[in-house]
């Protein structure tokens, strides 16, 4: 167990890095317009985020959907209709974790988590409030990977290399990820001032 409670040896499913598939972009619409006839205008946004929502990035065979809502505190009735609709809800995981200054900032790293299928097409779907940092830091950062190749390749050769050194443990892969993500994080938070950068309107 190392010093952030990570336990690096214990095995998961076996970690699979595959190139990309143009697939997942129509995979996305599919769940995501099923998810707006769910939520209607419950629903601020409905992104396709994470590594598959990249073209060219190599990535895990799963599709990461984030769900903007207003206001956390009315979301009772939205939970249950998701798990009405099939979805699994992960009550345990209620928050994002970031190394930054913000960290200590707990509101901004709020979220509901939900997963959909297993198999050949497994699913996480990410519920995160308008304006906070953890709703802007996925929209950026595929943005910031779209618009960037030396970094977009350099961070698939690292994935990659993770998978291979880790290939039964996601603690151990995400260990080293999720602070890489920040330090990318950083460098598209810079981007986005010197662009004017607003998140791409292909949202649902």
């Amino acid at each position: 167990m190392n010093q952030l409670g990570i336990d690096i040896k214990r095995k998961s499913q076996p970690i699979m890095v595959v190139p990309h598939q143009e697939a997942w972009h129509a995979e996305f619409k599919d769940i995501g317009i099923r998810l707006r006839s769910i939520l209607s205008t419950e629903a601020l946004r409905i992104d396709h985020i994470g590594s598959t929502s990249v073209p060219g990035l190599a990535a895990k065979n799963i599709i990461d959907i984030q769900i903007t809502v207003r206001d956390f505190d009315k979301l009772s009735r939205f939970i249950d209709r998701l798990v009405a609709n099939g979805l699994y809800y992960c009550e345990e995981n209620q928050t994002d974790i970031f190394v930054g200054p913000e960290g200590d900032e707990a509101r901004h790293w709020k979220k509901r988590f939900f997963k959909e299928g297993d198999g050949e097409r497994s699913t996480n779907i990410h519920v995160r409030e308008e304006g906070r940092l953890n709703q802007r830091y996925p929209l950026l950062f595929r943005d910031f990977l779209r618009n960037n190749a030396t970094v977009r390749m350099g961070y698939e050769q690292i994935k990659v290399r993770l998978s291979e050194i880790f290939p039964e443990s996601i603690d151990g892969y995400l260990y080293i990820k999720d602070p890489l993500m920040d330090i990318i994080f950083e460098g598209a938070t810079v981007w986005a001032k010197n662009t004017g950068w607003l998140p791409s309107d292909d949202y649902l």
